[in-house]
């Protein structure tokens, strides 16, 4: 069933959010700076691309200070309007009985979207 919902999830708009986190994973990427948040952009396009059956979990070696003070970065450069977009969407998704589960999709990716230094996707 999951292999059915991500076929859906690609062709009703998963591309498009994962080729817009790819193209600012690469923006991001251009300067030395930038590097750890595009590799989280990374992460965030492969969750994007792929959603259904994938769970988001904290990871046991991350560095608490270190990745508080990058996800507060995050937050405040990129992750506000990455946030709202994947709120729109899910409300959006939950008006049908039918998008129910792109809703959660959404919801999942919104989480991920907020703080994702120190999370992995398994």
């Amino acid at each position: 069933m999951k292999t059915l919902g991500n076929i859906i999830w690609v062709l009703f708009g998963g591309i498009f959010i994962a080729i817009e986190y790819l193209l600012g994973s690469v923006a991001l990427m251009i300067t030395i700076i930038g590097i750890p948040f595009g590799l989280q952009s990374l992460k965030l396009a492969e969750m994007a691309l792929w959603p259904f059956g994938k769970k988001v979990k904290q990871r046991e070696s991350a560095s608490g200070c270190l990745s508080l003070l990058m996800n507060v970065i995050w937050f405040f450069v990129g992750g506000i309007p990455i946030v709202l977009t994947h709120l729109l969407f899910g409300i959006l998704f939950y008006i049908t009985i039918i998008g129910i589960p792109f809703g959660n999709q959404h919801f999942k990716l919104m989480k991920l979207a907020l703080t994702p230094f120190g999370k992995e996707i398994v």
